[in-house]
């Protein structure tokens, strides 16, 4: 006897469809599971087992085959095991196989037979989606996530018991769906506005150009001078996720596990700050077997935080390196290689020197020139080169502290980054890959950052002064060109260019202690 039942297993952010392949014979029983299952799966044995026999249905004492195809890929998880016992009921003729034509099945057993969520339903309804599958059988707890998919039914399912009900017609379940609606309508009530940063004005403005044109950037000043507060309302200042952001980003954090089960969809732009005592690995993806997404990947349409710069490992930090220019990151192992998308904006933050009060005008520095240098090398100049804007944080002065007067809200700003934006969107058009000022390369910046003379010279003596890179110019391009949309302004001015050089403060102050 023979069945043959469709599921699927994550392969990075992606999903591979798996044929689960059921043979049963007369014999001693034997219960052999073939085709690189991980210990995960392998376990899956003893669940099922226990699942069928407590839901009130048979296993007969005969030898189990189950091959797991294609047998050359490791498959891993708990989200096979309903899928098997459905199954065993099939080759024992406990349901009809014809009624499992056209389904994908996934989710995890308990011993009594209820259905408990697995990770990654997104990328499996997509993907079963695409094979022209027609409907899928998962436990409740991922029916709303599996519901953003349209084109294929999604049957919730509570137990084993109930699952087999459905399936020899003893049972009707209506299809599940969820209103996207009302799943975006609270997305942005984090309760944080720009406008509860006192003073700062200067800070405010370069995020508010980061924002526009989705440059990184690194925070400079003393402690206590506001740099977290103000990176924590960078999100608010942010365009509005699309569905088709939202996702991508969906996708990524139901894969890692990290999807709340009350928010099925990822509607607000991610803020991401991991400690700096986080491993490489952690940062960027990988580990032990199958490699996981990381912060980096975490933060996909959003901002990733990195708080106190020079406390990361070296190795962690240096490994940003082509994250940055590329937006992926592929992890490499030997019989695998995944690549993850991570297209996000870096903020980060440090103090001038490791008492943090060099530069300060009311406090004096205890560093010697040494020990300033040591600190500030321990960011790499290929590093520096990658972030856009580098902005000094001053200490807050006490009339800003005890104002009553607000600054402008995150809604106000905002609208000006939208703004922007859309400039930007006209301006790119169907350029592949090619969204915002950050994401130009050097085709781009000649077509759209064209310099007049007084421009020229203005950026041949920075560059002469500051002993700027060439990737450090096309970052002020690429800066300027953004603060020129900001300002509605069809080309870049001499005004909006030094505005980009001043924010180059690390190129011209730090590095040269």
């Amino acid at each position: 006897m023979f069945s043959q039942v469709r599921s699927a297993s994550t392969i990075g952010v992606n999903a591979l469809i798996v044929d689960i392949e059921t043979h049963v014979e007369n014999g001693m029983f034997n219960f052999a599971l073939v085709g690189l299952p991980d210990n995960a799966v392998r376990e899956s044995r003893e669940r099922v087992g226990a699942a069928i026999k407590n839901s009130g249905l048979a296993m007969p004492i005969r030898r189990y085959t189950v091959n797991l195809a294609p047998a050359d890929v490791r498959k891993e998880g708990s989200g096979f095991d309903l899928p098997i016992a459905l199954g065993i009921l099939a080759a024992t003729d406990q349901i009809a196989g014809e009624l499992l034509r056209g389904t994908l099945i996934v989710g995890e057993l308990a011993l009594d037979g209820a259905l408990r969520p697995v990770h990654g339903i997104l990328p499996v309804v997509l993907e079963a989606r695409a094979h022209g599958l027609r409907r899928i059988l998962l436990p409740r707890e991922n029916a709303d996530e599996a519901a953003l998919v349209d084109g294929i039914e999604v049957i919730p399912l509570e137990s084993l018991r109930q699952t087999s009900e459905f399936l020899n017609a003893g049972l009707t379940i209506g299809s599940h769906h969820v209103d996207r609606e009302v799943l975006f309508r609270h997305r942005d009530d984090t309760g944080l506005d720009l406008s509860d940063v006192k003073g700062q004005e200067n800070v405010k403005r370069a995020f508010e150009v980061a924002a526009a044109g989705g440059h990184n950037v690194i925070m400079v000043g003393p402690p206590g001078a506001g740099k977290t507060m103000i990176a924590k309302r960078i999100p608010t200042l942010l365009p509005p996720m699309t569905f088709e952001e939202a996702l991508e980003t969906t996708k990524i954090h139901s894969v890692a596990g990290i999807l709340p089960g009350s928010t099925p969809l990822v509607a607000s732009r991610p803020f991401r700050s991991p400690h700096h005592t986080i491993s490489d690995a952690a940062l960027v993806g990988g580990g032990l077997g199958v490699a996981r997404p990381g912060e980096i990947s975490l933060a996909h349409h959003g901002v990733l935080f990195l708080d106190e710069l020079p406390e990361f490992a070296r190795n962690a930090l240096e490994v940003l390196r082509q994250p940055l220019e590329d937006n992926r990151i592929t992890i490499s192992r030997t019989k695998l290689s995944l690549t993850f998308p991570c297209n996000f904006m870096l903020v980060s933050s440090m103090n001038p020197c490791p008492c943090g009060n060099f530069g300060n005008p009311n406090t004096d520095c205890t560093c010697s020139p040494p020990q300033i240098q040591r600190y500030m090398s321990k960011i790499s100049g290929p590093l520096l080169d990658r972030i856009d804007i580098h902005v000094e944080v001053a200490a807050v002065k006490y009339r800003d502290l005890a104002s009553k007067r607000s600054g402008e809200s995150s809604a106000q700003v905002r609208q000006r980054v939208i703004a922007a934006r859309g400039v930007q969107a006209e301006r790119f058009g169907r350029r592949d890959g090619v969204y915002k000022n950050a994401d130009m390369g050097s085709r781009d910046l000649r077509d759209f950052c064209q310099l007049d003379a007084p421009c020229q010279d203005l950026l041949k003596m920075a560059m002469s002064k500051l002993g700027l890179s060439a990737r450090a110019y096309d970052k002020i391009l690429k800066v300027s060109r953004t603060i020129a949309d900001l300002a509605d302004a069809e080309a870049i001015r001499p005004e909006h260019l030094s505005e980009a050089i001043q924010y180059r403060s690390l190129d011209r102050q730090f590095w040269n202690v």
